[in-house]
């Protein structure tokens, strides 16, 4: 693990170190999952309007409400109304994603001289061959333990979660404890820290969905992007990455704000982007140094006036553009707004991580993460009207 990864960033962290447990955040039962625990809501309001509303059921981001610019508010993230829709339909909704997210080829990897398999999880359509997010019953899951805060300003949930070593498959019991707060000026700040008792992988995510225009208005096409990325990671038909390639004059080229669907016509043109239905399911790899708060992201939609900056540790995205929602069996995939559907290209994930594969490729940075080590990292949404 490279040892900026291994630093708390100064300032960053606000954690929940004295901070008031009465605090302001409603809780409400969400339901019993089919393991038959109860999942929980916790409504966290910041005081310049922002509003989520979280579960401990796999950390989900169950509603953002974001102020657009005339100060009406829209849900502006994807997802469903119940337990039972998540664990039905899937698509790592809105969730968090570990011990390791993104994919690992074959499922497989060695680590001090000793070969792991984990599940594979991932098989259609062929030949994709691996595990994705750490199989299939990774964080997403799980109840996570929670605890509200309140500190000044700031309101939030403490989630934490042990995770054996025997589930999945990977070495050692790694504790997280992932920390979502919201600060003022609108603002979630999504904390992770990880330890473990023996030498293992890491590679935590959130897997949110985001439609500025508002969760069941439509596609985002016409929504507008900027990457802070110069270089893509190209991949395998089995998506595994295989190099990182410029993104100047191509579809992944997203260095000047743009709309999303503005490079269809050449996305669709290319016969070996056809394994990702001809469209985004990519790494990009950001700017700045690893370990360093960096942007990574502006989104605006010019209808709402809304803004979302990503900003992050991480050295890399991924980004997926929802291309498989309302399609074969995810047909009439529905939102949460009572009588609407999910379309295809409904939201777009942005998830801050390192590289696909990284356990399998020693150029990319490394994200093992061995006994006293303490794998820290830090990602925040911000949200903005113009």
């Amino acid at each position: 693990m490279n040892k900026l990864c291994l630093l708390a960033i100064a300032g960053a962290l606000v954690g929940c170190s004295n901070c008031d447990e009465k605090a302001d955040v409603k809780v409400e039962p969400f339901g019993v999952t089919k393991s038959s625990e109860s999942a929980s809501l916790y409504t966290i309001e910041g005081k310049d309007g922002l509003k989520l509303v979280v579960s401990d059921f796999g950390g989900r981001l169950v509603k953002c409400f974001a102020p657009d610019r005339n100060g009406k508010m829209a849900d502006v993230t994807l997802g469903w109304n119940s337990v039972d829709e998540y664990e039905k339909l899937g698509f790592s909704m809105s969730t968090l994603i570990g011990r390791y997210g993104n994919r690992i080829k074959d499922g497989k990897f060695v680590l001090d001289g000793k070969t792991y398999q984990l599940p594979i999880n991932e098989t259609t359509p062929s030949p994709r061959h691996c595990n994705l997010h750490s199989g299939p019953d990774g964080w997403d899951t799980r109840v996570w333990k929670a605890k509200p805060f309140a500190k000044g300003d700031v309101k939030g949930v403490e989630l934490t979660y042990v995770d054996k070593a025997s589930e999945n498959g990977f070495p050692g019991t790694v504790t997280a404890k992932v920390t979502y707060s919201v600060l003022p000026k609108n603002i979630w700040r999504v904390e992770y820290e990880l330890v473990t008792d023996k030498p293992t992988v890491v590679n935590p995510t959130h897997h949110s969905y985001w439609n500025l225009a508002g969760e069941s208005s439509g596609n985002v096409l016409n929504q507008h992007l900027k990457i802070f990325a110069d270089k893509y990671t190209k991949t395998d038909d089995g998506l595994i990455p295989t190099e990182d390639a410029p993104v100047a004059g191509t579809g992944f080229d997203f260095t000047e704000l743009r709309p999303i669907g503005a490079k269809m016509d050449w996305m669709s043109a290319q016969d070996w982007l056809k394994p990702m239905d001809n469209w985004y399911d990519h790494n990009f790899v950001l700017r700045g140094k690893l370990g360093e708060m960096k942007q990574a992201v502006e989104m605006f939609d010019p209808e709402s006036g809304r803004v979302l900056e990503i900003w992050t540790t991480e050295p890399c995205m991924q980004m997926y553009g929802a291309q498989n929602m309302d399609f074969g069996p995810n047909k009439n995939m529905p939102s949460k707004t009572p009588g609407k559907n999910l379309c295809q290209f409904a939201g777009i994930a942005l998830e801050t991580q390192h590289y696909p594969d990284s356990p399998n490729r020693p150029d990319f940075p490394s994200t093992v993460l061995r006994p006293g080590e303490t794998f820290r990292s830090v990602t925040e949404y911000r949200f903005m009207t113009r």
